[in-house]
């Protein structure tokens, strides 16, 4: 089981954290999502459980990091220099092995969104 959580409101160029609590951390990546209104879902970020390589969209790249906490059976995804094209409801979701990618085709256990809005 996925949730998702930390999302809210925040002015452009602020910072949130987003945390996805995964019952049990098998040997699959961890992947982040986002879908906006009247936009196709997309991948954001992905943390590979074979070598810890991680993924990431090329609009995020330098904002965004993805880690894991393997103690605590959490993902997290830290959001920095939030933009306004960022607003969207971000999912996590369990990739369907343990290599990684931001496809969602690769992806088969999706979690409940949290909803990040960035103000302008």
């Amino acid at each position: 089981q996925l949730q998702a959580s930390g999302g809210g409101l925040v002015q452009a160029g602020g910072s949130l954290r987003l945390s996805c609590a995964v019952s049990a951390f098998d040997d699959y990546a961890i992947g982040w999502f986002r879908q906006a209104p009247g936009k196709e879902r997309e991948g954001v970020a992905c943390i590979s459980t074979y070598d810890g390589t991680t993924y990431y969209a090329d609009s995020v790249k330098g904002r965004f990091t993805i880690s894991r906490d393997n103690a605590k059976n959490t993902v997290y995804l830290q959001m920095n220099s939030l933009k306004p094209e960022d607003t969207a409801v971000y999912y996590c979701a369990v990739g369907n092995d343990p290599y990684g990618s931001i496809r969602s085709g690769d992806f088969g256990s999706w979690g409940q969104g949290t909803q990040v809005t960035v103000s302008s």
